[in-house]
């Protein structure tokens, strides 16, 4: 299955490394070997497979390679030196794609620099926009697809849902077992599970760490770096809420949602939330990987708990509001007191089943499965 980042990857690469990073099994490596396809010889080395470890260590894969594929380098010690002398060493017409399945986000701090040297991008599940334009769908159909079986490839495309429930059940497994246990201690496994599966059950509300650590007995700094993990890993990410005081904003719960739809434990409403969440996101991290534009999520709540779902930052401006629903048309209240107090946003109540669509002066109800299929990515 081609991927909606294939044809922007493969034009970067002629010009800059490429970093891919994104959560395990969202196509990371199938997409990087479809790019191979079309650039031998090519080569693929895995930090996590023995033999490619020692050609890594000792640099000694082919020099002819037109593309060098390096997945899960990150792992390696001081690995962003090394990888700067392999960008200013490597060979003319030699194209450089790193992959990983954590976040990269020591390219922007302090040390040796990368600046000017690649292009990054985050591979994200498959949209609403995405399923329409692989499989000729229609949005609903694919909106319905994604809901039942997630966003991720294997299970998307499985022949049946007990393959695809199958699959998640290793997911997490493999999940606990590899990629969490890298950055925490075996003994804290089990409390780390558990906090994993009240976050699976907390999706949409305002985190309170506090409250949970009291539940787990740990303190809640112990719970804000197993969140922070969870997060560098991509199992989860974060919505914030929006105000022009950037240190407010900073201050304030979190909602958290999952990269995989499919790990939510909730009725239909939480799921269609989570779903639109995670496509939120991929159009806005779309926007700034791809296009070079400064764009956020967010959500809007008062201090006496008038909250909206989601609002959309470009440019450091209020572009769209958007409340999730899964079969109310009435008009949301705090929606339609958010749209006349930003009129410059978009204001749009989304339905996953509505029968018509209705325009209420500035707010706007509409069927979900249409507005998401034009969404960037």
């Amino acid at each position: 299955m081609k991927r909606y980042l294939d044809d922007l990857v493969r034009s970067d690469l002629e010009r800059k490394m490429v970093v891919l990073t994104g959560p395990r099994q969202v196509g990371k490596t199938t997409l990087a070997r479809q790019l191979m396809d079309h650039r031998q010889p090519a080569q693929y080395l895995n930090w996590d497979v023995a033999a490619d470890r020692a050609v890594l260590q000792r640099q000694s894969w082919r020099l002819d390679s037109r593309l060098l594929v390096m997945d899960e380098i990150h792992k390696m010690p001081d690995w962003k030196a090394w990888l700067k002398g392999v960008v200013d060493g490597r060979p003319d017409g030699q194209a450089l794609l790193v992959t990983g399945s954590a976040r990269m986000e020591t390219f922007r701090q302090s040390g040796e620099s990368l600046a000017g040297r690649y292009f990054a991008y985050r591979l994200h599940p498959i949209s609403v926009r995405e399923w329409c334009a692989t499989q000729g769908v229609t949005p609903e159909a694919a909106l319905q697809h994604l809901l039942e079986r997630g966003g991720y490839p294997e299970p998307c495309l499985a022949e049946d849902p007990v393959q695809a429930a199958r699959w998640r059940a290793q997911y997490i497994t493999d999940l606990l077992r590899e990629d969490i246990l890298e950055f925490s201690r075996i003994h804290e496994l089990g409390t780390m599970r558990l906090f994993l599966d009240l976050l699976r059950e907390r999706v949409g509300s305002p985190l309170s760490l506090a409250s949970l650590a009291r539940d787990l007995a740990v303190s809640p700094t112990t719970l804000k770096r197993y969140l922070d993990i969870l997060q560098a890993l991509f199992i989860v990410f974060t919505v914030t809420p929006w105000h022009r005081n950037v240190a407010r904003a900073i201050l304030a719960s979190p909602k958290v949602y999952f990269y995989d739809t499919g790990l939510v434990r909730g009725d239909d409403g939480a799921r269609f939330e989570n779903a639109v969440a995670a496509m939120l996101l991929k159009n806005q991290q779309f926007l700034v990987d791809a296009r070079g534009k400064q764009a956020s999520l967010h959500y809007l709540r008062t201090k006496d708990g008038v909250e909206v779902d989601f609002a959309l930052v470009e440019e450091g401006e209020l572009s769209a509001l958007v409340e999730c629903k899964w079969a109310d048309a009435a008009p949301h209240r705090a929606l339609q007191r958010f749209a006349n107090e930003f009129p410059e946003a978009r204001a749009v109540q989304l339905v996953r089943h509505l029968r018509q669509p209705e325009q209420r002066g500035a707010l706007q109800i509409l069927p979900a499965a249409p507005w998401l299929a034009e969404l960037a990515a």
